[in-house]
């Protein structure tokens, strides 16, 4: 579906569509979970989309990620991300916005309001979806729709051991490949190998302890494409103080 808009909804425009994977993937599995509880939903969806793992935070709370980008197919280059976390309305937990990477960068998001899952596994996603429609000028729509059905149909789950501040820590790794068996393949072959891995710890504020994307080719030693989203930690946010 084409979108034509006047320059000057452009704007909103883009933060509307920002929330497709909050609207299709996190608050309606969520709701109608609630309505058929014995609706088949994958271990990979219940961990990624269905999860409060925010329960433990009080806001108003800042959770801190530091990212990197690196391979040999582009320029890489080191940056941030931060998800504030605020009260609702009726004081529960949490509405989250995301300043995601910095600069000239930076993806523009909305707010997540009822947020119970970490709004940092949308924001990523999104900015992944985005960078494979730079890449390969494919839809942004497909490729959120395989990266959905391989959430359902053929991740793998197993439990890890993780380092985090100087600790081992439990956790559960989520991987997928969405594009192996994907038809439109041909496409964008050379990326075709994309792997997704989601790391996971009731440990980490915020409930995720990272998250890494790779792109690799057999004939080459190092690979094109990586991209790593790695928890720091969380802090209080700082208060606002009247003019």
């Amino acid at each position: 579906m084409t979108f034509i808009a006047p320059r000057h909804a452009t704007a909103a425009l883009a933060l509307a569509l920002a929330l497709v994977f909050s609207l299709l993937v996190s608050t309606a599995m969520r709701a109608h979970a609630q309505q058929e509880e014995k609706k088949d939903f994958s271990q990979a969806e219940r961990l990624l989309f269905m999860t409060n793992q925010l329960t433990q935070l009080r806001p108003p709370t800042v959770l801190r990620y530091s990212f990197r980008k690196s391979g040999s197919m582009e320029e890489g280059f080191e940056d941030s991300v931060s998800i504030a976390l605020s009260k609702q309305a009726d004081g529960s937990c949490c509405a989250g916005v995301g300043e995601f990477l910095t600069g000239a960068r930076k993806l523009n998001l909305p707010e997540v309001p009822a947020a119970e899952g970490n709004p940092v596994i949308l924001y990523f996603l999104e900015h992944d979806v985005r960078e494979m429609q730079r890449l390969t000028k494919g839809s942004q729509y497909h490729f959120r729709k395989r990266i959905r059905m391989a959430v359902y149909q053929a991740a793998k789950v197993r439990d890890v051991s993780l380092g985090y501040r100087g600790k081992t820590i439990k956790g559960t790794e989520v991987e997928i490949s969405p594009y192996l068996d994907d038809p439109n393949r041909s496409r964008y072959e050379k990326l075709a190998g994309k792997q997704y891995l989601f790391m996971l710890s009731d440990a980490v504020p915020g409930g995720v302890y990272g998250i890494r994307t790779q792109i690799s080719e057999s004939s080459r030693p190092a690979p094109l494409i990586v991209e790593e989203l790695y928890a720091e930690g969380a802090e209080p946010a700082p208060r606002k103080t009247s003019p």
